[in-house]
């Protein structure tokens, strides 16, 4: 456990900071580059995928700011868990949520290599996240505030990039505009093979990449410890959520829709590279290619934050080494920061080895994590309420306690659905066995601790 003379996490995000950081867990390579084969698994109805999942999703985050506006001095809702759910599932659940992040900056590492590929066709897919991790992980070694800083101009990027497509397509469905022979309007979401072209079981199946978009919202409840205002700072960037989605997600999934026929959309490169160079702009894919690498870059960056601070979390809780839980001069820990970064090399050899297929099968895995992560945020609030009946006055779970088990209810039938999947069955048993491990793991770290 930490002393009181130790030196702690810096309050140096700004409201700012932590708005963008939102968007940013919000706004990354599930949209960009995953969104390519949801729409190919469920074509238009992806649509409504988006919005199903954004709503428990939301839900999911009022919980969770309702969890740590009742204890600001937390420094990250692994913190919280330990409080209301004990030891056991706070081990379990800081090292899950690690390895979380660490599938989603994999797969993010992934697709900065295919994107790279559109300027240097013959340059090797395992470059590109060699040079990105390298260059992130000092980018973090400095301290927090440029973390902060950085990731709120990635995540501007991204979010010019969706606000000029939906521009675009409203301009082009307003002119009753051409592109590739097709006229560009709303009836093109049906047109094609109706709303769900593919059938209710692929709508279901599309769940999957849906969730892994989704995948990194829950980040702000790692910055509370470094947050300059959390009561007001993470309450305006939960709230914003449902806009984010409602624009960001439902609007550029129309607009691309609108423009492009569902069922040419590939699967290899970003929906938005591909829009942007049939509409014929000059330079214009070049420019999407870039944002989308921005994207990409912005989710590596957000993981290599997120998982040095869950090492961190779990040293203070005595469930990591506690060197991990020590600071550097410039107030970082930088000890689970380069443990982290160094794990994350793994995506340069697996790039080499299975450049093909490593993007949907760590997509796989973590959706699957993240799941894990948010059931068991939801359960730690709802023994929140149990304990404190009135809940915190200022943020208020909508809707509890059905809102809340309905939530569950969700998510979990997300992964009985994933189970019916070829491409996910492995990935969840996968994951069965990685949490079977973590609580063996656990009573061993329990029964030395007895001994000694």
């Amino acid at each position: 456990m930490a002393n009181k003379n130790e030196p702690k996490l810096e309050r140096s995000l700004k409201s700012r900071h932590v708005m963008m950081i939102a968007i940013g867990g919000a706004i990354g390579t599930g949209l960009f580059l995953g969104s390519g084969e949801a729409i190919k698994q469920a074509g238009p109805a992806i649509i409504l995928s988006y919005l199903i999942v954004g709503i428990f999703a939301f839900f999911m985050m009022r919980a969770l700011g309702e969890l740590i506006l009742a204890d600001p001095t937390k420094h990250s809702f692994i913190e919280l868990i330990k409080v209301y759910l004990g030891d056991r599932v706070e081990f379990i659940a800081g090292w899950m949520y690690w390895a979380c992040w660490l599938t989603l900056a994999m797969a993010d590492l992934t697709a900065t290599g295919i994107y790279l590929r559109y300027w240097f066709p013959s340059l090797p897919q395992w470059v590109g996240p060699l040079v990105i991790i390298i260059l992130l992980m000092l980018v973090n070694m400095v301290n927090v505030g440029l973390f902060g800083e950085l990731e709120s101009w990635f995540s501007m990027i991204k979010v010019v990039a969706i606000l000029l497509l939906i521009g675009i397509g409203v301009v082009l469905i307003v002119m009753h505009a051409r592109v590739n022979g097709r006229f560009v309007e709303l009836q093109n979401l049906t047109r094609y093979g109706g709303f769900f072209p593919n059938g209710p079981v692929n709508f279901l199946m599309s769940f999957q990449m849906v969730v892994f978009a989704f995948g990194g919202i829950e980040m702000v409840g790692l910055t509370a410890g470094e947050t300059k205002d959390p009561e007001n700072d993470i309450p305006k960037a939960i709230n914003s959520l449902p806009v984010r989605i409602g624009l960001f997600y439902i609007g550029s999934m129309i607009a691309l829709m609108s423009i492009y026929p569902w069922f040419k959309i590939e699967t290899t490169s970003s929906p938005f590279v591909q829009v942007f160079a049939a509409i014929g702009i000059p330079a214009a894919a070049g420019i999407v290619n870039f944002v989308v690498l921005t994207a990409a870059m912005s989710a590596t960056n957000s993981a290599i934050f997120s998982t040095s601070r869950s090492l961190y979390s779990l040293a203070r809780g005595g469930n990591a080494p506690r060197s991990f839980g020590k600071l550097s001069a410039k107030v970082v820990p930088s000890r689970a920061l380069w443990f982290s970064s160094a794990i994350l090399f793994v995506t340069v050899v697996l790039n080499y080895i299975m450049p093909a297929g490593i993007f949907n099968f760590i997509a796989s895995v973590c959706t699957i994590t993240f799941i894990y992560i948010w059931l068991i945020l939801l359960f730690a609030h709802i023994r929140y309420r149990q304990q404190n009946p009135a809940g915190a006055a200022a943020f208020k779970m909508p809707g509890y306690p059905v809102t809340s088990w309905l939530t569950i209810v969700f998510f979990a039938a997300v992964l009985v659905v994933l189970l019916f999947s070829e491409t996910s069955r492995i990935p969840v048993l996968v994951s069965f066995v990685f949490l079977a491990i973590l609580a063996v793991v656990y009573e061993i770290k329990k029964r030395r601790q007895a001994q000694k």
